[in-house]
């Protein structure tokens, strides 16, 4: 029996970055094309990857501002040879112009920085990074946070005795 579109799984997760919405209020959510060697796509379909300390960077290029992914860590492929790439390298996000400008303007006037979220491969087995527009958390918004997700955890456990 054939599987229906629905059912099917567009986008295979490589990634995720789960301390983000901990840490940071996130704001519009857009996804972006990243440039990556060979040796780096082959390492990302053994599963390995870490988005966790990483954040992105607006800077001036040559043809105009670019956004760039720092501090991401893919290891180097195991079937790799002197050719390997570097884990920690800066690797530049495919964008949009308007999509670029809208998150210069955010990064300079607004204070916002730019977060990764989630690496995915596509449908088509392209790679691609979930990039977010935040504001740090202050220690009472955490603080909050870890209420609410405790008590959602108590009212989960009270519905499963009494319910």
């Amino acid at each position: 029996m054939a599987k229906s579109k629905k059912e099917e799984p567009s986008r295979k997760q490589i990634a995720d970055n789960k301390r983000a919405r901990f840490e940071y209020k996130l704001g519009e959510v857009l996804e972006a094309g990243i440039i990556l060697t060979g040796t780096e796509v082959k390492a990302l379909r053994e599963g390995k990857a870490n988005i966790a300390e990483s954040y992105c960077s607006v800077e001036p290029g040559p043809k105009g501002t670019e956004v760039w992914l720092i501090n991401a860590n893919i290891p180097e492929y195991s079937g790799g040879n002197r050719e390997n790439h570097q884990p920690k390298r800066p690797r530049k996000l495919l964008l949009h112009r308007r999509q670029v400008d809208q998150l210069t303007g955010a990064v300079e006037r607004k204070g916002q920085t730019i977060i990764p979220l989630k690496m995915v491969f596509d449908k088509r087995g392209l790679v691609k990074l979930d990039i977010a527009l935040a504001e740090g958390k202050k220690l009472v918004d955490k603080r909050e946070t870890m209420k609410e997700r405790d008590w959602g955890r108590q009212k989960q456990r009270l519905m499963k005795d009494f319910g």
